[in-house]
């Protein structure tokens, strides 16, 4: 499938890989409108934790009509008060509060107003980062209770979004993505258990990221899919 989109969406606009794909869809796309959302944006400004907001954000893209494209970047591992759990005795309510709003709440919601939105008349996507480690059958080391639960959780909502939208919008995609190990913030903490070969720059990992999501078809919607084209297994 070759998707040409005329109006596009990336929440996450101030993060490594939301920084990327802007950058990306205005240089491979300059004549579609991008609206990059984030909160610290001056312009297109989102408050994750508000559902309102959200639905604002909904409203401002969609104003001169339908939307093609959506790929949500948002997301934490860690913050200066959290960090992965190694053992149960590391889990905390608040923790888990904060990781599963942030990974799994606040992307939910996006779809919630975005998802209604997209384009019934041709191939439309909408994409959430997930991660590898949020496949259950995968899971062989154990560890980062939180961000594993947050990232499975996420992969089901989009699961289930897929068959609720191929009954309304028969052309769209509602797809996970895993970039694999990218030079950030997020990573920057374990990056010393990276391979240098494996560790990517942002713009690397959503060049093949975008590479993926154009060879996919409404028959794809549904998947986890990583930054080389494997599918993340449930």
């Amino acid at each position: 499938m070759s998707l040409t989109p005329k109006n596009i969406v990336v929440f996450g606009a101030s993060g490594a890989l939301g920084q990327a794909f802007v950058q990306l869809f205005k240089t491979h796309y300059p004549a579609a409108q991008v609206y990059p959302f984030s909160r610290q944006s001056a312009q297109y400004r989102v408050d994750y934790e508000s559902e309102q907001s959200i639905a604002n954000a909904a409203e401002i893209a969609a104003q001169n009509g339908s939307i093609d494209l959506v790929v949500v970047a948002t997301g934490i591992l860690h913050t200066e008060d959290i960090s992965p759990e190694k053992s149960l005795k590391n889990l905390s309510a608040e923790s888990l509060t904060q990781i599963f709003q942030a990974n799994t709440v606040t992307p939910a919601l996006i779809a919630k107003h975005f998802l209604p939105k997209l384009n019934k008349h041709q191939p439309s996507i909408f994409a959430v980062l997930s991660a590898r480690v949020g496949s259950i059958s995968d899971n062989r080391l154990g560890g980062w209770y939180a961000y594993r639960a947050s990232k499975a959780a996420l992969n089901m909502l989009v699961k289930t979004a897929s068959i609720e939208m191929a009954r309304t919008h028969k052309h769209a995609m509602v797809l996970g993505l895993h970039p694999g190990t990218v030079d950030s913030v997020l990573s920057k903490p374990f990056q010393k258990n990276v391979a240098p070969e494996k560790l990517f720059s942002a713009q690397f990992s959503v060049e093949k990221l975008w590479q993926v999501l154009q060879q996919q078809t409404p028959h794809d919607s549904g998947k986890c899919l990583a930054w080389d084209g494997q599918q993340i297994l449930p």
